[in-house]
């Protein structure tokens, strides 16, 4: 197997993404990781002054990693240079699997801490329900109103929890069940499908959008796989034209000024989270909910309502002696 060291990185990296056919990526994944391999490739081709056709697998050391990583660093956000060290890592972890490196020269380049998680629902007690009654009461600004769509798309966030592409990809058959057993089958992120509880009067949102539908596109014919959410137009909602329906809805109600810097239609979302962990639920149930890939995940949004703290601070016994300190209390009296 010698031989293979002198593969070429073009065909070395065409080989990793072969071995990851079985993985089902999802399209995203998959562009994501060949970007991520041909940034820091173009970076190589600087960095050794050769063309990227001659570099061989043999080239990628250590300190050329190191160097170009570095020069990576400079233009790029954290977030960025943690999910390019990521994919490199990968792609040598395979490179030495099969043969083609000794050993993964990762360990000579720093990687970038992984930001903590920080939920960001929106700010106030009332505000879930102050959105929905003024996106059904229309105060959205628009040349041309479509309440029915504006709330349902505000509750798949608020009631589902759903991303962005997970709104996109529903279709009339991503609702199944009967009365009482209603779920919403979701394709979630990289590749992980999730069925969701939901009670009738979601359904009963979802229909009466599909009427509104019919009624303004009355010429056109849609199919039960056909996608759920349209534009003016009658065409698939664009991600962009889905954010700022969102983020118009908050400006209309009045309501832009409390939500999180930078959440927008994540913030739905996170609102779900952050209502399931106050009312009980655990970080298991959370997961298998929002189609989270790690329980650490889901746990986050638990930390953050300090529910387990609020919960181990009130067992302590000292509070007994407090309950004894009103009119006429004898803190040393057993409670």
């Amino acid at each position: 197997m010698l031989y293979k060291i002198h593969m070429k990185v073009s065909e070395a990296q065409q080989a990793f993404f072969a071995a990851r056919r079985p993985r089902k990526d999802s399209p995203h994944t998959t562009d994501a990781y060949r970007r991520d391999l041909a940034g820091i490739t173009t970076l190589l081709v600087s960095e050794l002054g050769r063309p990227a056709e001659d570099l061989e697998v043999a080239d990628l050391t250590g300190p050329a990693l190191r160097s170009v990583f570095g020069a990576f660093a400079d233009g790029h956000a954290k977030s960025s240079v943690l999910r390019a060290w990521s994919t490199w890592n990968q792609f040598l972890t395979f490179c030495v699997a099969d043969g083609l490196l000794e050993g993964n020269p990762m360990g000579a380049v720093a990687r970038p801490r992984t930001p903590a998680l920080t939920p960001k629902p929106l700010r106030g007690e009332e505000t879930p329900e102050q959105l929905l009654s003024a996106a059904a009461a229309g105060s959205r600004r628009a040349r041309d109103p479509w309440p029915e769509r504006d709330v349902l798309v505000i509750a798949l966030g608020l009631v589902a929890g759903l991303r962005a592409a997970e709104m996109r990809a529903l279709t009339a058959r991503s609702l199944v069940g009967r009365a009482g057993e209603l779920r919403l089958h979701v394709k979630g992120k990289g590749s992980r499908d999730r069925s969701i509880p939901v009670q009738p009067v979601l359904a009963e949102l979802i229909e009466r959008y599909r009427e509104s539908c019919r009624v303004r596109f009355s010429s056109v014919r849609f199919s039960p796989g056909s996608p759920l959410l349209l534009d003016r137009a009658g065409e698939p909602i664009g991600r962009g034209a889905l954010e700022y329906l969102v983020k118009s809805c908050y400006r209309g109600a009045g309501l832009h000024d409390r939500v999180p810097v930078g959440a927008n239609l994540h913030a739905l979302r996170h609102t779900f989270a952050t209502r399931l962990a106050e009312d009980g639920a655990t970080a298991s149930e959370i997961m298998a909910l929002l189609g989270h890939a790690s329980l650490a995940t889901s746990q986050n949004y638990i930390e953050a309502t300090g529910r387990e703290q609020r919960a181990a601070a009130a067992s302590n016994r000292t509070y007994r002696a407090l309950d004894g300190l009103g009119p006429g209390g004898d803190p040393s009296r057993p409670a």
